[in-house]
């Protein structure tokens, strides 16, 4: 099995070492960056499975960063910062982010969610049989591309987490789903996730599936969760 090539962007040192150190004894490959021009030079040198951000970065910070990968790519992002505040985390996950972890952080912790977030990617869909394809109002997911389409074919950029989301949904519709258990369900696996937390990616969602003048089919019940509203066909 070829292992997963993480980019690691952290400007402090000794961090950075023990960090690259901790995820090749891991079995990743890492390539690693202390700036803004150092992790875009990373990513021209080859495709990478995720990247682990460090929020403050001279220059460019990890924020700024985040909205400039999310113009063209969906690849997972980690952030890693000193700030851990719950509006911070909100945050990220507003910017496209798929996880963030508060520092000091565990190297324990440090893997396992990286390993969470790639469990997420193409691989993990593409082995489940009982689902290929499904359409809904006139939009299509597909499971083994990980690929959403809107009713003109037009394909809608969706982070992991996002597409996790969307699968729950698109898995159990027209049934309440408790916020908690919607986490639990969609594998997302955010630090001390929270009602907020959940509901920004449901706010994120729903923009992406506003598509084409469309509304989106998510409906709040309130005090409880969610209902994805409309009806599910698969192939």
């Amino acid at each position: 099995m070829t292992a997963h090539t993480i980019i690691l962007v952290e400007d402090d040192p000794s961090l950075r070492t023990l960090t690259v150190r901790l995820l090749q004894e891991n079995g990743f490959q890492v390539r690693s960056a202390t700036s803004a021009p150092e992790m875009w030079t990373a990513l021209e040198a080859g495709p990478a499975d995720l990247i682990v951000l460090d929020v403050m970065l001279p220059g460019t910070n990890g924020i700024d960063l985040c909205r400039q990968i999310r113009r063209d790519s969906d690849v997972p992002i980690i952030f890693i910062s000193a700030r851990g505040s719950e509006e911070d985390r909100i945050l990220g996950l507003e910017l496209g982010a798929d996880d963030y972890l508060a520092k000091p952080f565990s190297r324990r912790e440090l893997v396992a969610r990286i390993r969470a977030v790639l469990r997420r990617g193409p691989m993990a869909d593409a082995n489940d049989k009982k689902r290929h394809e499904a359409e809904f109002d006139g939009w299509r997911v597909s499971f083994t591309r990980r690929e959403l389409r809107s009713p003109s074919g037009a394909i809608v950029d969706l982070t992991g987490a996002e597409f996790d989301l969307l699968g729950t949904f698109v898995g159990q519709p027209q049934r309440v789903i408790g916020r908690e258990r919607l986490i639990e369900l969609s594998r997302t696996r955010l630090s001390d996730s929270s009602d907020r937390s959940i509901d920004v990616l449901v706010s994120r969602l729903r923009r992406k599936l506003s598509a084409d003048g469309a509304k989106p089919p998510i409906v709040t019940v309130r005090g409880i969760g969610y209902m994805f509203s409309a009806a599910v066909s698969r192939d």
